[in-house]
């Protein structure tokens, strides 16, 4: 199945987690990375989930889900161990227009989340459009070699010169300028330290 790439703003937004588990508990830990409001249902919640719960990071509904709880959810992730709970997640999702996400189960999911690769503002995201999710994990791990701290730290820099330069210099000079700081060749001198103070500062 062809899949559309989107990268999607989850910033204050309520995310629905069906499922209490080590899954769970990963997806749970992307979303809040995002921004997200997440609510978690789940009778037991993993160690490290009653942690987030204990510092009110998540909201925790402490029994199996029911048709209601998607409820104003922007997205919904279903990661539970029992495939009655699975499919009520999804159809719920279905008759709402909620995009869910069903781990393992790409035929009930209207969306898949890929292997993510993270460098600060860089993010490179990899799927096997749920051929293989252990390929993309691998590919990940490859493209972690090749994109190292060092981007997060450029970026960093990059995202300064760029504020700078949007507010003193022509459009024209701002692009031929922006075209220069994101080219291959800056890729190589950034992998090999070589990228001037005053961008990597």
């Amino acid at each position: 199945m062809p899949y559309y790439p989107v990268f999607l703003d989850l910033k204050g937004k309520r995310c629905v987690v069906a499922g209490g588990g080590r899954v769970a508990e990963r997806k749970v830990l992307s979303l809040l990375d995002a921004g997200a409001r997440v609510a978690v249902i789940s009778p037991a919640l993993t160690k490290k989930l009653s942690s987030y719960k204990g510092k009110g990071l998540i909201r925790h509904i402490p029994r199996n889900y029911r048709k209601g709880d998607l409820k104003g959810a922007f997205i919904a992730i279903s990661a539970t161990d029992s495939e009655e709970i699975n499919g009520k997640v999804a159809r719920e999702a279905g008759e709402l227009n909620i995009p869910v996400n069903v781990v393992d189960k790409p035929a009930l999911c209207s969306f898949i989340v890929p292997s993510v690769l993270r460098r600060g503002p860089l993010l490179i995201a990899v799927s096997t459009s749920g051929v293989s999710p252990a390929l993309s994990r691998s590919i990940r791990l490859e493209l972690e070699r090749l994109y190292g701290k060092e981007f997060e730290r450029y970026l960093k820099g990059l995202s300064t010169i760029r504020e700078k330069a949007i507010k003193e210099l022509p459009a024209r000079h701002r692009r031929n300028l922006f075209k220069r700081l994101g080219s291959g060749d800056i890729i190589l001198a950034v992998r090999e330290g070589k990228v001037p103070p005053i961008v990597s500062d």
